[in-house]
This record gives C-alpha cells, sequence and structure tokens, in this order.
C-alpha cells in the first residue's frame, strides 16, 4: 500500500482544498442551525457507532476487536466533527470532521488485514494505522496538500477489494463488506452531485445531506456483519473468493 503513496508524491503534483468545497447547495437554517439538514444528517453515524460499539463490547463478538471498536468510535465521531463542520463549513472545521473518518477508515483496515493474516498482528498494526490517518489530516493543515489524506482515504477502500479477492474468508457474511463499499460508492457520487440532487428533489434535500445517509449505510453494513457472522469451517476457509 505504501507503494501508491509514493507513486502519488512523485508523479502528482499537490493538491490543494478547493474553496468551492465549502458552498453546499441545501443552506437552509431550521431552529436557529445553519445548514440544518447538512448537520442533522449526521445523526446516523451516532446511532449506528453506538450501537456499533455495544456490540463489539460484548465477549461473544469474535475478530480484531480492538479495532472494530475503534471503527465504531471512530464512527460515532464521525457525527460530532461532521455536525461541527457544517455547522461552521471553513477549512479549520473541515479538519475535525476528516480526523473521525480517517479513524474509522485506519481501523477498518487494521480489523480487516488482522483477520485474513494473523489476528496477533492487530496490536502492532491499529496504533501504527492510526497515528498514519491522523498525519494524514495534520499535514493537509500545514502544507495545504491533500495527496497524503486522499491516499488515507481510498487506500483501505481498495485494500479491501483486494483482501476479499485474495484472501480466504475465515468468518461468514463477507458479503456485507460489499454492500458497504457500494454504499460508499453512492454516496460520493450524490455528494458529487449535490447541487443537481438538491433541484431533482425541489429544494427538499440536498446531495450533500444524501451522501450522509447513504454512506452511514457503510457502517450498518459492518455492523450487520459482525452481528450475523461466524467463524468459517475448516474447509469453507480454504475456499478463495468466499463472500
Amino acid at each position: 500500500m505504501l507503494v501508491p503513496l509514493a507513486i502519488l508524491f512523485i508523479a502528482a503534483p499537490p493538491i490543494a482544498q478547493n474553496a468551492r468545497y465549502h458552498a453546499f447547495a441545501d443552506t437552509r437554517s431550521f431552529f436557529g442551525i445553519p445548514n440544518f439538514w447538512n448537520v442533522a444528517s449526521n445523526l446516523p453515524f451516532l446511532v449506528i457507532g453506538i450501537a456499533g460499539l455495544r456490540l463489539c463490547l460484548r465477549p461473544e463478538v469474535q475478530g480484531a476487536r480492538r479495532s472494530w471498536i475503534t471503527f465504531f468510535a471512530g464512527t460515532a465521531l464521525v457525527a460530532c466533527g461532521s455536525g461541527y463542520y457544517h455547522w461552521m463549513p471553513v477549512d479549520a472545521s473541515l479538519a475535525w470532521d476528516r480526523l473521525p473518518m480517517t479513524i474509522a477508515f485506519m481501523a477498518l483496515l487494521s480489523a480487516l488485514v488482522s483477520e485474513h493474516t494473523d489476528e496477533a498482528f492487530e496490536r502492532r498494526l491499529l496504533p501504527a494505522a492510526i497515528a498514519v490517518g491522523i498525519a494524514s489530516v495534520v499535514w493537509w493543515r500545514y502544507t495545504g496538500d491533500l495527496r497524503f489524506y486522499a491516499w488515507v482515504q481510498f487506500a483501505p477502500l481498495l485494500a479491501i477489494v483486494y483482501i476479499l479477492a485474495r484472501f480466504p474468508a475465515r468468518y461468514t457474511e463477507r458479503r456485507c463488506l460489499v454492500y458497504g463499499l457500494v454504499w460508499y460508492a453512492a454516496a460520493k457520487v450524490v455528494e458529487a452531485a449535490d447541487t443537481h440532487v438538491f433541484a431533482t428533489t425541489s429544494g427538499m434535500l440536498g446531495g450533500h445531506a444524501l451522501k450522509h445517509l447513504l454512506a452511514a449505510l457503510a457502517p450498518l453494513s459492518v455492523y450487520v456483519m459482525l452481528a450475523r457472522r461466524s467463524r468459517c469451517s475448516d474447509e469453507k476457509a480454504t475456499q478463495r473468493l468466499t463472500l
């Protein structure tokens, strides 16, 4: 995973934060809250994060528990960080939006790598991954360069695809990870179509708020996977591409 990062820094010029990123289609205020729907649409992250924490704290949950706990903690914090940013959308508040997201992304990466290789590896991988995620946001804030953050956001997602294709399943319900990827991809699409979605819905809902709702289905897919899964039998564990 370090090779794409090196290529990105060598081949691509620094990526600056687009000032238009903060210009949302739906800027309506309700109850004294600016950009109300962009703020309120983060609530599902809090609900799913708390539910995931309760699930992962149960002794019967197997696998990379530390990473899953961190993942859902990051998910819950997304509601706080993103809500704060959309209340006051500037670069300074955007950093608090991105920090919990990087924690969730890197914890997910740690969980999947550990569970598909050696679960004992989690003790070293998780803190290192979280440190890298936080460093990517700090790098952006002090240099104005988004390349490191872009790698942190998308490399774990590409790693999920590779892990599912390359390694045999040790737990059932891996298809939920695919569902999560689909929901996240859909969220990125409607985010790019913020103004179009707002116009199509006759001003009822902007694409950015819809992005939050769709993106929240990604950690929900992880929650469903953990709630339903069980350890594969030895026979199933030898089958590659088992979803």
